[in-house]
Formats: C-alpha cells, structure tokens, sequence
C-alpha cells in the first residue's frame, strides 16, 4: 500500500510538471500537482510522533490558509514578486531544516552546512529579488559592492568550516546571517532584463536545497520533487540566457556599468496621438503586431487587447498576432500566462525568434508598455545594461503606436530612442482605458 501510494505521488508530480508546458494542459497540471502534495503531506503525517502531530497539523492548515488567501488577492501585475517570495520561503524551510539538524548532531556533516547555506542564500537572494521588483531601486558603488561581496562569501565559507570543526551556537548564528546577507547583496547587483533569469535561477536553487533534505532525511518525495524543480528552474535559466544572447557567468559576475542613457522630451521632438488616430490607422491596415510588456499587465488590459484582436480580425480581416520577448514583464512566461488569462488562441501568440522577421511587412507595431525589449540601444549602447541583449524589432513595422503612462525610462533605467522615431505615435494613458477607446472607435 504504502509503495502504491508512492508511486502514484510521483508518477503524479513528474506528469504535472509535463502539463504545465503547455497552456492548455496547465490548469490540469496544477490540480494534479496540488492533489499529489495533499495526499504526500496526509502520508506523512501518519508517521508523526503523537506529541508533535497537533503542531504539525496547525503549522500545515496555517500555511495552507495563507497561501489561498495570498493567491486569490495577489494581483497578476504584482505575480512576480511573490513567486520570488516563495522560493524564498522554499529556502528558508530548507535552511531552517538544515540549522536544526546542526544543533542536534554530535558531528555536523557537510551536507548539512550546505543544506543550511544555500537556503540562507536562496532567502536572501528572494527577498532582494523581491524588493527590487516591487518598484524599490537601491545600490552601492560597484566596487563596494564587489568588495563587500567577496569579503561575506570568504567570511561565510570560514565560518562554515568551523562549524564543521567545532560546533557553536554563536558561529552558527553568525554563519546564516552573513550567508543570507551575501545572498541579498549578491542579487541586488543583479538589474535590467536580467532579473527574471535571476528568478529562475533562484527558483532551481530552491529545489536543488529541498534534494539536500530529502538526502539528510531519506526523504524520497522531497528528493524526487525537488530534483524536478532544480532541474527544470536549471533548464529554463539556460534557455533563457541562450535566447537573450548572454552568458550565465556574465550574468552573475559582472556588474551592470552605472551609465545611463537618458534623453529628455524637450530635446527631441514627440509625436503625441489620440486612440482616434491608431483607430484610424488600424482600421487601414492589413497586418498588426501586438507587442505586450510591464505596462499591459499593471493595466489589465489583457482582456481588452484580445476583444481589440478579435474585432480586428473579424470586422476588418486584418491578421493580428502577438510579440512575446523572453524576459517581457518581470518573470519568466509573465505574458503568457497574462494572456493564456484572457484566451487569447495559442497559435496568435509567437516567440520572439519567430516573430521578428515579421515585423518588416507589418502595418502596425503596437506597444503596450514594452519598453526595455523594444530598445534599439540594445544594438549600439555598448555601456548599456542591454548591450546585446536581442530585442522586438518594432522599429521595421510601418508605423509604431507606443502605449505609455509617460517617457518615463523602463526597468532597466534607459530611455527608449523608439519614443523619438518619426514613425512613432505616443499615446499616453492607461493602456486599458487607451485600448478601450480605441475598440469604441473601431465599432
């Protein structure tokens, strides 16, 4: 009974984690998933010692309580962030299990140090990740920064090894403190498009922490789910920097340089439009590229963007698709999810690869909030935090609609020379409300 339970928890996990690769299969992936951890945490707790099953039991309905609560009000713009929050927590269960296991061993084991590290380490990581995808930019000068780093990590392994050595309560403490502070200040020198490879990459960690306690508990699930999400998190983070041009250690090792591109509106000249005018041009056109960024999903305006493609491609027989950039929003797959939300068809929605030789024979390049992955100095700026970084080709459409609050610079801190282009219409609002008019004027 037992091994059947097992292998049915398994087989369940491995087989959520293939659905959740396609849209269509992702909401079956999810209830499979969570019906495979409800039955894996109802298991064990079989094997709870009495004394302990009443804590046990409150600890997993809280958590549970908080995680529903969290999901169901968090907003989609704001999604990122706590997918950083929960692999921080991942790390800092893992951590907490390693630190644990330390103060009652009589010989602490090296496996047990890096299990409480590197989830120190990935807590720190999530939560710096956390605060600068809330909005809150902060640095120190790079070679403070560079100093200050290597100086915890050296401190971090010294501690680490006389804790191997001589175990103590004090160097113990000190020891998780400076390995999470290493993990906090290691990340926020992490900026621009980078961040979500950064994600990723914390989010494989968080699973490669929960193997190492599966290993020092003989826990087979934990071994099993957590090589899933290590793996995976692995994969995606190469992926991700094999289609953004850029190397894993340059990600990691370099600091971004601390110039700025910026140009103010006075200097160059900007052509100010009214949803009347892209009505006017769309209604013209026979091909539209929807480009979705940061700024469709702090609007909403998802659902709105699919009514515009429908009205589109059923009342003016115009072929309407969608750009995704890798790195568009602040995670990993953040328009897709956003535009899986409003049904957008699967087969509208094109990878960047795929959609930039497109961009020469469109009528229309409509920009909403995309600002970093439609940057031409990408190209040219070599002391930019996008150098070489490949973008949406938009400036090759016809004529470019740009939706934005203002000229404010995107994420990574750069202003867009797109903004200036002749081409270009500015249409400034919210691009829910701008959207909207746009579809009335359309009807």
């Amino acid at each position: 009974m037992i091994d059947a339970i097992n292998i049915f928890v398994f087989s369940s996990l491995i087989m959520a984690i293939h659905a959740l690769s396609a849209p269509k299969h992702a909401y079956y992936g999810n209830i499979l998933a969570s019906t495979a951890v409800i039955i894996a945490v109802f298991f064990y707790l079989k094997n709870i010692p009495c004394i302990y099953l009443p804590a046990v039991v409150i600890s997993v309905l809280l958590g549970s309580f908080a995680g529903i609560i969290t999901a169901r009000k968090i907003n989609m713009p704001n999604l990122p962030q706590i997918i950083a929050l929960f692999n921080g927590f991942g790390g800092l269960a893992s951590g907490l299990i390693g630190l644990s296991e330390i103060l009652i061993s009589e010989h602490t084991s090296f496996l047990l140090i890096c299990l409480a590290g590197f989830g120190f380490i990935t807590l720190g990581g999530s939560v710096a990740a956390f605060i600068k995808l809330s909005g809150f930019h902060f640095s120190l000068p790079a070679n403070i920064l560079k100093l200050a780093n290597s100086a915890l990590f050296l401190i971090s392994v010294a501690l680490g090894t006389f804790i191997a050595i001589t175990p103590s309560t004090v160097i113990l403490s000190g020891y998780v403190i400076l390995i999470c502070l290493w993990g906090f200040l290691f990340t926020t020198r992490i900026g621009g498009a980078d961040m979500p490879i950064i994600i990723s990459l914390l989010n494989a960690l968080s699973g490669w922490c929960g193997v190492l306690a599966g290993f020092n508990g003989q826990n087979n699930l934990l071994i099993i789910t957590g090589s899933l999400i290590g793996a995976s998190g692995l994969i995606l983070t190469y992926l991700m920097t094999i289609s953004m041009n850029r190397h894993l250690k340059q990600i990691i090792f370099s600091t971004p340089p601390d110039t700025h591109h910026k140009t103010s509106a006075t200097e160059k000249h900007v052509n100010r439009g009214t949803p009347k005018d892209a009505a006017f041009l769309m209604e013209n056109a026979a091909k539209i590229i929807i480009i979705p960024g940061y700024g469709m999903a702090v609007s909403g305006a998802q659902y709105e963007l699919a009514s515009l493609a429908k009205l589109l491609q059923n009342k003016y027989h115009a072929t309407v698709k969608f750009a995704i950039h890798p790195v568009a929003g602040r995670m990993p797959g953040h328009m897709n999810v956003l535009l899986a939300e409003a049904d957008i068809p699967p087969e509208n929605i094109v990878e960047m690869k795929n959609i930039n030789p497109e961009f020469q024979t469109a009528d229309i390049a409509y920009i909403i909030g995309a600002n970093d992955i439609t940057n031409p100095l990408a190209k040219t700026a070599t002391d930019s935090p996008i150098y070489q970084m490949p973008i949406l080709e938009a400036e090759q459409a016809r004529h470019i609609l740009f939706v934005k609050r203002s000229l404010a610079p995107g994420y990574a801190n750069l202003d867009n020379p797109l903004f200036y282009n002749p081409k270009t219409i500015m249409l400034f609002g919210d691009a829910k409300e701008v959207t909207r008019q746009i579809i009335t004027d359309l009807e």
